[in-house]
């Protein structure tokens, strides 16, 4: 059962992770739900916790594959920020959103975990349609994830920071008007994330011979980043219930 839950684990985190990088623009709250995750408690993992090891390796390979084998994301630049891309073109043919690359200005899109945080440099292009008019740029964004568990939906979401934007080439004035709509569309598009689902963690097996149903939703989530690896701790709170008759 244990491996049962660890093989779920895996499949949720990966697709929050790549909910993240595709930038799937589905309507989202300005507030992350839940409180920040704590790190492991210092006196040991307590009964009843599923461990997950992720490393950076593996969100990496994955993100290549979708680079290589995939559209580059793309979405609205300024404006709103749920807005459709084709809806953000404008009569003289200037888009107004941003491209994720998988590699520009010296920087390859990724996951770093480094300093006991997920990190994930983005490198980019894109156009704006400006009072001045019409500005083509291209750079590299810095960007952190803190995790955040929320009791009430038994969920696990990320709130992602945009915490510098570098433009390259660009008139210091322009870089001026372009840089915060940047950092602000990255942070607006994609938080909250929603990491791990808490109705698809719940637990409800049926054991026959015990004439009943073993359940268990989840009671905490701790986290750490150690030698490359984000170590997720999630700990179940385990209960019996009578096996529902069949009709």
């Amino acid at each position: 059962m244990a491996r049962l839950i660890i093989g779920v684990l895996i499949g949720l985190v990966l697709g929050g992770v790549l909910t993240f990088f595709l930038f799937v623009g589905t309507p989202r709250s300005a507030k992350v739900p839940g409180t920040p995750i704590k790190p492991p408690d210092a006196n040991g993992v307590p009964a009843g916790t599923a461990e997950v090891v992720l490393r950076e390796d593996f969100f990496n390979n994955v993100l290549g594959t979708i680079f290589q084998q995939m559209n580059a994301p793309v979405f609205p630049l300024g404006g709103n920020p749920q807005q459709p891309v084709a809806a953000t073109t404008d009569q003289q043919g200037c888009p107004s959103r941003i491209t994720v690359l998988q590699q520009g200005s010296g920087v390859q899109t990724g996951v770093r975990f480094e300093n006991n945080n997920l990190e994930a440099p983005l490198a980019f292009n894109g156009s704006y349609e400006s009072p001045v008019g019409c500005l083509q740029f291209s750079g590299w964004a810095q960007a952190r994830m803190d995790l955040r568990f929320d009791q009430a939906t038994q969920s696990v979401f990320g709130q992602l920071t945009v915490e510098t934007v570098n433009l390259d080439g660009i008139n210091p004035f322009l870089s001026g008007l372009v840089t915060p709509i940047v950092q602000s569309s990255l942070n607006a598009r994609v938080n909250p994330v929603k990491i791990l689902d808490g109705r698809q963690l719940a637990v409800n097996m049926p054991i026959a011979a015990a004439n009943g149903n073993l359940q268990a939703a989840v009671n905490d989530v701790r986290a750490e980043v150690k030698d490359n690896a984000l170590n997720l701790f999630v700990n179940y709170d385990f209960h019996g219930a009578p096996l529902q008759p069949q009709n």
